[in-house]
């Protein structure tokens, strides 16, 4: 792919892992309207692999993996460490109707919709297993 196309393209993409990764999909895509794109079943109803996506970005999940199965990163949830150590932020160009649907799904609402000092309307919210969500009107890498 060319460099120019490259830096277009969507290039990063974040991961977590759920105790419960079929409930968080299906929460997350009622929640948070994100779409489903791929869902590879594993075992006992864990999830080895899913892609959900918003505009050209996609998050992957999947169930978390035991300790020393080989397939563990070491990766837990929000609720097992008691807290979260990072966050995941998405532009929403209405943020009024996405606020009003995570509040409709339940969502675990940190902070309700404001309005910031360097312009952007958004709120925060958790998911199911305590990830740290944020979402706003500012735009990341957009031209001023």
């Amino acid at each position: 792919m060319p460099e120019t196309q490259l830096a277009r393209a969507a290039t990063m993409h974040p991961f977590l892992r759920y105790q419960n990764a079929q409930a968080a999909v299906e929460w997350l895509v009622r929640a948070f309207n994100l779409e489903s794109r791929a869902l590879h079943p594993g075992p006992d109803g864990t999830v080895v692999h899913a892609e959900l996506g918003w505009g050209g970005s996609v998050l992957m999940l999947g169930s978390v993996k035991e300790p020393g199965s080989g397939e563990d990163l070491g990766l837990r949830t929000a609720r097992e460490l008691g807290g979260v150590t990072q966050g995941i932020y998405m532009y929403v160009p209405d943020i009024d109707a996405h606020y009003a649907r995570a509040c409709v799904a339940g969502a675990e609402i940190v902070y309700p919709l404001r309005q910031t000092d360097y312009g952007s309307r958004e709120y925060a919210a958790r998911d199911l297993e305590g990830n740290l969500w944020s979402f706003g009107t500012y735009q990341p890498g957009a031209s001023a």
